[in-house]
């Protein structure tokens, strides 16, 4: 029976697996630091994970490179307004040959998929990802077929282009255990880019630097990270914080909040402070973990009001102050 705390040995092993993804990572994408951060964490936690920037911020070749470098399939799937849900998860074909139904997988059948724009796809079609992404299987015709392990969905919002698009409710977006905003790079991580075309660095195809037995192993040694109960507590309280923000926070900021976040939220903030603290090469969680995963876990599933839009306020600063209205372990 393995031990309930992570070895020494078994640390050492994350740390150079990590680092293996993580260099074939850096080896495609320039900067986007937290981006990579963000990847690992979902890809370490099973989780899903929301992206908003505008187009040419690297998002596709970012998936695309951590599924080569884990030996994952990969599909990309451009969200129109007319996409069928069985253009996701599949359909049923006649074969006149044999006189029978096939069953024709979708391209959700993936270890990594992006849907990219995922707003613009009608709400018919978001709410088929919802079965993939909470159950992991899709269902076709009377049949439920198992999505691969490891699954991860990364999905894409434009935030400069409103017009046709189909925003995420609430239950859908609560799916998602992190939301990142990407920004554009620095003038020097703009100008390394540019040398990496020029000397053909994004034109071959990487191979795997891990397998995903060991992706599945780190996804175990994850669950294994310690948590002390007051880092629990203090999750648990963010959490209460973000439903009752009249007793935390200054009474104008509390206004514009209409909904705090669920307990999902609690189960993203452990899981995901647990995957940190192993990418930091660390066998425990610290407060530090979970004040970095605020924004990332917290930014979708706080509402505001529309007066928070006419005053400018974003999500962030009201969940800064919510964080800062309790006290750190």
């Amino acid at each position: 029976m393995p031990s309930p705390y992570l070895t020494s040995d078994e640390l050492r092993w994350a740390q150079d697996t990590i680092s293996s993804i993580s260099g074939a990572f850096t080896a495609k994408v320039v900067g986007q630091s937290r981006l990579h951060e963000t990847l690992l964490i979902a890809l370490l936690t099973g989780g899903h994970v929301l992206l908003e920037s505008v187009p040419g911020l690297a998002k596709t070749t970012a998936a695309q490179t951590m599924a080569q470098a884990v030996g994952g399939t990969f599909h990309r799937i451009q969200c129109t307004p007319d996409l069928l849900p069985s253009d996701i998860v599949g359909t049923q074909v006649y074969n006149q040959v044999s006189g029978t139904f096939e069953t024709q997988l979708g391209p959700v059948h993936a270890n990594v998929v992006l849907l990219d724009e995922i707003n613009r796809s009608s709400a018919k079609t978001q709410s088929a990802m919802l079965e993939a992404m909470q159950e992991r299987q899709t269902s076709i015709g009377d049949r439920s077929y198992a999505l691969p392990d490891p699954f991860l969905v990364l999905a894409t919002q434009n935030p400069i282009e409103q017009e046709g698009t189909y925003p995420l409710p609430e239950a859908q977006m609560d799916r998602f255990t992190l939301k990142d905003v990407l920004d554009y790079p620095s003038p020097a991580e703009e100008a390394e880019v540019l040398r990496r075309i020029d000397s053909g660095v994004f034109e071959g195809i990487s191979g795997p630097v891990v397998s995903i037995p060991d992706v599945k192993r780190l996804q175990g040694l994850v669950s294994r990270v310690y948590v002390d109960p007051a880092i629990v507590n203090y999750i648990v309280g963010i959490g209460y914080v973000t439903r009752h923000p009249r007793d935390y926070i200054e009474a104008r900021l509390a206004a514009y909040v209409d909904y705090g976040a669920s307990p999902r939220a609690s189960i993203a903030f452990m899981a995901a402070a647990r995957a940190r603290a192993l990418v930091d090469g660390r066998n425990h969680v610290v407060p530090d973990d979970v004040k970095a995963l605020t924004h990332r876990v917290l930014r979708h599933r706080v509402s505001l009001g529309f007066e928070a839009a006419a005053d400018d306020v974003p999500v962030e600063h009201v969940i800064d102050a919510m964080v800062g209205g309790i006290r750190t372990p």
